[in-house]
């Protein structure tokens, strides 16, 4: 995940900080030093760290921060505002134009950033809002460009328009504005075509779509496994066509964070979204402080809960029932068939945990979460359970030896596996008896249930 190395070599830092019941300026300024090498090591801009760390020395070696009750905490708080400051400090959104005014974007970036895809992403987000998008396809050049933009159209239910034949980007964007206005789209969103590197005829053909239309945005997605070259692929950007706002793709895999929290001080220009996954449904919202606590350690309980208001649906009456069914100790295995699917609604148990606070400031790290949650075991423990009858799953007191080997078979699984995860079902059934408070459901209440088996207990 994002900014995983990062985040530990920050915890490592802290740790230290908070042994210590006063800390002195030498304190203070090797802390430093340790967190500016993990912010070079990250691939922040050089310049960027140099002023963030200044910025934090100034603030930290303070009468009120040396001698305070806490001096460990305010030193971490320090460092929690100088980073959300860098990221923008407040959140940005995508400026549409009042009314019935129709709204045109234009996405652009590098070939292989994403942009087909984020495109639709946005008009999902748009869709929500009450928004009618026309998707334009003006990706001239790649292969299947106008399928692949054509296929997420119709998944996210909105409309597409192209002109398959014609190599000419300002026509089509043209021709696709007649379109909009015969058929009442107030969002025109224009994919427009990658190159493996910038170029100046990539810039002249953005130039001359928006000498053809109003661009009201137009919006750089940014792949963030690029690093430091995210950044300089942004101001190059921002100076040839102009740049409104940034989109931090594949924010989910290895990126180090350097794109996150260097682009925004280089160019000045806002990072609306980031890419969390390759499901349309993965495009969060940027929040700098959010994600500021999230690089920390402290989780993000906020987009955790707005996950859970936009994914779930939760009947109160089944939510109360299944309550019952936990106070008494009778959770059966619908019940766990429906909360894996809650869960990964979600995005999964480990986009979950990972939001959570206080996981990684306890000293379990992220590589330690995905090394205890085995999404292939989650898998395989579905599949059990899918291999059961009904009768079965509401009466797990039923599987006998003869049952648990057609489960087994039915499942793909050796029936020892069957038999230690029915045992582990059984011994979590019995916990939750015992301390019902620990579990809920994710509703108007506010709380949130997930699957009991989601490692191996030794």
């Amino acid at each position: 995940m994002a900014f995983e190395s990062l985040t530990d070599k920050l915890q490592n830092v802290f740790k230290k900080l908070r042994g210590k019941g006063r800390l002195t300026e030498e304190d203070v300024k090797a802390a430093l030093k340790e967190v500016k090498l993990a912010l070079l090591e990250a691939d922040v801009n050089f310049k960027v760290v140099k002023k963030f760390v200044n910025s934090v020395e100034e603030r930290a070696i303070g009468q009120d921060v040396m001698t305070g009750l806490n001096p460990a905490q305010m030193v971490i708080k320090i460092v929690n505002e100088e980073m959300v400051s860098l990221m923008g400090s407040e959140t940005t959104e995508i400026e549409l134009q009042p009314g019935k005014a129709v709204t045109v974007i234009m996405m652009c970036g590098l070939q292989g950033a994403g942009k087909t895809t984020t495109a639709a992403k946005i008009a999902g987000k748009l869709k929500q809002k009450g928004k009618k998008c026309l998707l334009v396809a003006c990706d001239i050049y790649r292969p299947a460009a106008i399928t692949q933009l054509e296929i997420n159209a119709k998944k996210q239910e909105v409309d597409v328009f192209s002109l398959p034949d014609c190599k000419d980007a300002s026509v089509i964007v043209k021709e696709a504005a007649a379109f909009a206005e015969k058929n009442g789209h107030n969002v025109i969103i224009i994919d427009t075509a990658g190159r493996l590197q910038i170029d100046e005829e990539m810039m002249a053909e953005l130039l001359r779509i928006k000498e053809v239309l109003t661009v009201h945005q137009s919006l750089l997605v940014v792949d963030a496994m690029t690093g430091q070259e995210a950044v300089n692929v942004a101001k190059t950007f921002d100076e040839k066509i102009g740049v409104d706002g940034i989109i931090l793709s594949k924010m989910d895999g290895d990126a180090r964070g350097g794109a996150a929290l260097s682009v925004k001080a280089v160019t000045g220009k806002p990072i609306l979204y980031v890419g969390m996954g390759e499901k349309l449904s993965d495009l969060e919202q940027f929040y700098p402080d959010r994600m500021a606590n999230r690089i920390l350690g402290m989780g993000d309980v906020l987009t955790l809960i707005e996950k859970a208001q936009e994914n779930l649906t939760i009947d109160e009456d089944k939510e109360k029932e299944t309550y019952d069914k936990l106070k008494k100790g009778k959770f059966d295995f619908e019940d766990y068939l429906d909360s894996m699917s809650q869960m990964k609604k979600m995005g999964g148990i480990g986009s979950i945990l990972g939001m959570l606070p206080g996981l990684g400031l306890g000293g379990l790290k992220n590589s330690d979460l995905e090394a205890a949650i085995d999404d292939q075991k989650l898998s395989r423990i579905e599949a059990i359970v899918l291999s059961m009858t009904k009768e079965e799953r509401r009466n797990p007191d039923l599987l006998n030896p003869s049952r648990k080997f057609r489960i087994a078979k039915g499942a793909g699984v050796d029936i020892s596996e069957v038999n230690r995860f029915i045992k582990q079902f059984e011994q979590s059934r019995k916990m939750m008896k015992q301390l019902p408070g620990m579990m809920g459901g994710i509703g108007k209440k506010g709380k949130f249930r997930l699957p009991f088996y989601t490692r191996e207990r030794n």
